[in-house]
């Protein structure tokens, strides 16, 4: 590993600015990802800020919204009354995302900034990665691609998001608040994330000297049910190959409102806004839970190794529709 500086923030104005006056600074928090990049010669930060001491921690409602703070643990947003009651779906992306261990440690805005897993990205060796190098290649479209996207992608890039709780959080419309040196904004998680096909090598609109300081979360209606789904190789802390996060209202028999978030299959956390479409006003039941399945995967573009993912997604959201709605006949 590098050697680099370590400095302690003491308030969020102090961290910011220390990153504004070293673009060769990175923040430190959990460190859960960050360590692991930094030891693979990934990250090479000439200075960590530590930040696990500005008061960013808490989880409040207030009126129908859940605001988070970005030091919030995992396993402390899982844990929290609001959560089991209004959001099961985050609870449940929260608990099926990390073990103990590592819920215990991984803030929510560190879980939302993940990088992808990407064994390419992942091994400085590898010369062909857009995400490193723009402009070099992308090995894994010739290479061992399982556990690559096949949304949001092209030749350019087909690394996968890896986050779980995102994949749930764009689905309710989440919002993320952030400051920088001068100026502080909301962006929509949906709007934050970028696609490897537009900008390989950028994974969100955060600038350098910006923190992620809250994230909002909008309550559902108190008559819709949700659910997350996530199929891996094993059961225990593993990534997903594919996933849906679904949240639905139904009124005898007829779907009012329908958000759909997939994971597993996109370079960013997916809001399947095609599926919503299809399901909003239709009959809850089998015919629409697939014609929903089919347009949330109509634009997959697949690499040798990725092809199984385009059905297994398919299935995995209409197990998901079929669970939440009640509706499996």
């Amino acid at each position: 590993m590098r050697t680099f500086d370590y400095v302690r923030a003491n308030d969020t104005q102090e961290a910011v600015r220390l990153l504004a006056d070293d673009p060769a600074a990175s923040c430190l928090a959990g460190g859960t990802t960050q360590l692991d990049l930094m030891k693979d010669g990934v990250l090479e930060p000439a200075r960590l800020i530590d930040i696990t001491r500005l008061p960013l921690h808490g989880i409040e409602r207030r009126g129908e919204s859940l605001h988070v703070g970005a030091l919030a643990t995992m396993e402390e947003l899982a844990a929290d009354p609001t959560v089991a009651e209004r959001l099961p779906m985050v609870r449940e992306a929260l608990l099926l995302g990390a073990s103990v261990q590592l819920r215990n440690m991984a803030t929510i805005g560190g879980n939302l900034l993940q990088r992808t897993r990407c064994r390419y990205f992942r091994d400085p060796t590898v010369v062909e990665c857009n995400k490193r190098a723009p402009g070099s290649g992308c090995a894994a479209v010739q290479g061992v691609a399982r556990m690559h996207a096949v949304l949001g992608v092209s030749e350019r890039c087909v690394a996968l998001h890896a986050s779980d709780l995102a994949v749930a959080l764009v689905a309710l419309d989440a919002v993320v608040h952030i400051m920088g040196a001068s100026v502080r904004r909301t962006v929509p998680l949906t709007e934050f994330y970028l696609a490897a096909d537009q900008s390989p090598e950028r994974e969100n609109v955060l600038e350098h000297a910006e923190l992620i300081t809250e994230v909002e979360i909008p309550l559902p209606p108190s008559a819709a049910r949700s659910g997350y789904l996530k199929v891996r190789d094993r059961t225990s802390y593993e990534f997903a190959l594919t996933s849906a996060a679904v949240l639905l209202v139904v009124d005898d028999g007829t779907i009012r409102q329908a958000r759909v978030g997939l994971g597993g299959v996109g370079s960013k956390p997916w809001r399947a806004y095609e599926a919503e479409h299809v399901l909003t006003g239709a009959p809850a039941g089998p015919a629409t839970f697939q014609d929903a399945a089919d347009a949330a995967m109509r634009d997959a573009w697949t690499v040798p190794g990725t092809e199984f993912k385009v059905p297994l997604a398919r299935r995995t959201l209409v197990r998901e529709l079929q669970t939440v709605s009640g509706v499996t006949t």
